[in-house]
């Protein structure tokens, strides 16, 4: 017999060789009926695969990530099984789940394939779906496996196949369709009952330029069609969110192929919402005893050799810059890091100056794929709002709760109320993975639950997810349409001391390493900008849009005066445009709407006279007339309500 432990901490006693399955039906027929795969010991597995020592058992249904990951894993392979239907001889590449579905690449050979034949193709996996073809998992040896793929003419697996060791190799088969395949998979095909496949778009073969050009169709699938048609709807919506969309309508920012893939050109109206975010933030650093700094966008290539950085980043990014002299070369600058260590290096350091917080709103490089490259959300320049806290172990804790604080301020400020914050620490079975003594991971680690705990927060802790020099914090927020992304990150270092020798004397006069804590709220500002925008639909909160009010003249007859309310505006502070254009007040009004400006004042004979303004919301909610003070005393009401100092 072997012990089976579930997540409430109840043990079964059950037969060696006893699957996940056969405990799913032993606890409710209904579970097993919505059970899609097994977590044993943290790791997803098939759920007919046998047990044959003790665990830790957690069933995953379609609400647990590693459930819908599965699901469509085995959507990927019916979608292969299809495609080989209708083009025999085709060669596939790789299929993945991925955080909304799943794809597969493939190389057509002379085959030609287009959107319209993605309905014939979606119904052959329904089609195949229901034929409740068990998968079934087999090992195999890698000459067995590469006589296979050979035999069959897949030259993609074969290269998979010789970057693999013997005895590591698994085949799944599902009805007449075999593919090179880790898993984990459903225990058969029945539970896919809705699919759609979404777009087809070109990929390289390994994300290698040099490489041929594969076709990748992406696609997702459903245990009910209603839960399609949620998503599809929610798709839509998201279509109509688009930052890149939303961006160009609204005159934030662009790109252009002189310039460069990847490199955002802000426009003005961009340029002062960026600006204002940042000073923002700035106002709060000061508040909080944070100290500017300022670093050149390059650096010599020894600094980033030091930091370790041009190991990671060297090769598959911008290359080194060469100068006049032999030898000596610079590097677009990756991260602020290291030359945050050095501006720490510039004097002695006692522990009596600790902690030191340097923040900059850095500029970085990284080279994106051209195929990974996406609006404002992945680029290959982005201005991080950065910081690094030098401070000593002991202070590790009080530091995350002044950052985690500053975070909350942010998300409370900006309107991001559902959020969860994902702790990642040590996999304690591999210590020899990390930098840094035992004594020091465990405070840190202590100091981040314990500062998660105080704050409240609702938190996923993830072992074995920690970087190899420290643990780190990670919030994940949700949108308007309940999209998570990573926003705001703390990180814990132990490595970057030590690589550049950083020091501080103690109170017992003797030399110590600080803890560097890397953070930002933002995370990068273009990033933050394309979930904002999509976020709030353009519709910025009231202190942030660029502009506040448009003042919509009846006729050229009442510029003057519109003018005059303009310049009242201005000297208040209040951000303002006049529409000169000679058009109807409908169709001024129309526009207005569509460049969310949030308040819109008409003016005509009557205000003229009056020395009123007729007040509208964006959204077509009328205030009426008034006086142009009472609207300036809502303007900054409406403002302290929204925005408060950071304490």
């Amino acid at each position: 017999m072997i012990k089976v432990k579930l997540p409430d901490g109840t043990i079964k006693e059950v037969a060696k060789g006893t699957n996940s399955l056969d405990i799913a039906k032993s606890i409710s027929e209904g579970l097993a009926r919505k059970v899609l795969a097994a977590e044993i010991n943290g790791e997803v597995w098939d759920l007919n695969r046998s047990l044959n020592e003790d665990v830790n058992l957690k069933l995953l249904t379609f609400e647990d990530k590693g459930g819908k990951s599965t699901l469509w894993h085995s959507s990927a392979h019916i979608l292969a099984e299809a495609l080989e239907y209708f083009y025999p001889g085709i060669n596939l590449a790789i299929g993945p789940p991925i955080e909304n579905g799943f794809y597969y690449d493939i190389d057509f050979q002379d085959y030609n394939i287009s959107e319209k034949d993605l309905e014939k193709i979606e119904k052959k996996i329904i089609e195949l779906a229901r034929e409740k073809n068990p998968f079934v998992r087999k090992e195999i040896t890698k000459k067995d496996a590469l006589d296979y793929f050979k035999e069959k003419n897949d030259p993609y697996k074969v290269e998979l196949l010789n970057d693999l060791e013997d005895g590591t190799i698994t085949f799944y088969t599902q009805g007449k369709f075999t593919d090179l395949c880790r898993g984990p998979h459903l225990p058969n095909t029945g539970f896919i009952k809705a699919v759609k496949l979404l777009n087809i778009a070109g990929a390289y073969w390994r994300g290698d330029e040099n490489n041929k050009q594969l076709t990748r169709i992406y696609g997702i699938t459903f245990e009910k069609q209603k839960d399609l048609n949620l998503y599809l709807e929610q798709l839509e919506k998201a279509k109509q969110r688009d930052h890149r969309k939303l961006g160009k309508e609204l005159e934030l920012f662009t790109f252009s192929e002189k310039v460069g893939q990847g490199l955002p050109l802000w426009l003005p109206k961009g340029t002062d919402l960026k600006e204002r975010l940042m000073n923002f933030l700035k106002k709060a650093q000061t508040d909080s005893g944070y100290l500017p700094v300022s670093t050149p966008h390059i650096g010599h290539k020894d600094l980033y050799v030091c930091s370790g950085h041009y190991e990671k980043y060297g090769e598959d990014s911008f290359q080194p810059i060469k100068t006049p002299n032999i030898d000596e070369e610079f590097l677009l600058k990756p991260m602020n890091c290291p030359h945050h260590c050095e501006i720490y290096k510039t004097k002695p350091r006692s522990y009596k100056d600790l902690p030191i917080r340097f923040a900059e709103f850095g500029t970085v490089y990284r080279y994106e794929q051209s195929g990974e490259l996406h609006g404002l959300s992945r680029v290959r320049g982005f201005t991080q709002d950065d910081a690094h806290i030098f401070c000593t172990s002991e202070q590790v804790k009080e530091e995350f709760i002044k950052v985690i604080d500053l975070v909350l301020y942010i998300f409370k400020t900006l309107s991001f109320e559902q959020f969860t914050a994902q702790i990642s620490l040590r996999d304690v079975n591999q210590t020899e993975k990390y930098i840094g003594s035992t004594e020091n991971w465990e405070k840190a680690e202590k100091a981040i639950l314990e500062a998660t705990e105080e704050k409240g927060i609702d938190t996923v802790i993830e072992y074995g997810e920690a970087a190899f020099y420290g643990p780190k914090l990670d919030f994940m927020v949700k949108d308007a349409l309940g999209r998570k992304w990573q926003l705001g990150t703390i990180q814990v270092d132990y490595n970057l001391p030590e690589r550049f020798e950083l020091e501080y004397m103690g109170s017992d006069n003797q030399t110590h390493r600080p803890v560097m804590i890397h953070r930002a709220p933002f995370g990068s500002m273009e990033r933050f900008v394309s979930v904002l925008l999509e976020h709030c639909a353009g519709n910025f909160p009231l202190w942030l849009t660029p502009n506040q009010v448009m003042i919509l003249p009846i006729s050229e007859k009442y510029h003057d005066y519109a003018e005059n309310i303009l310049n009242l505006l201005n000297n208040s502070d209040i951000r303002a445009l006049v529409d000169k254009r000679a058009e109807k007040a409908g169709r001024k009004i129309r526009d207005a709407e569509i460049s969310k400006s949030p308040f819109m004042l008409i003016v005509g004979e009557k205000e003229k006279e009056n020395q009123t303004v007729s007040v509208r919301r964006h959204g077509g909610e009328d205030l009426g007339s008034m006086k142009i003070e009472q609207f300036i005393n809502i303007i900054n009401e409406e403002i302290d309500k929204l925005i408060s100092n950071f304490k």
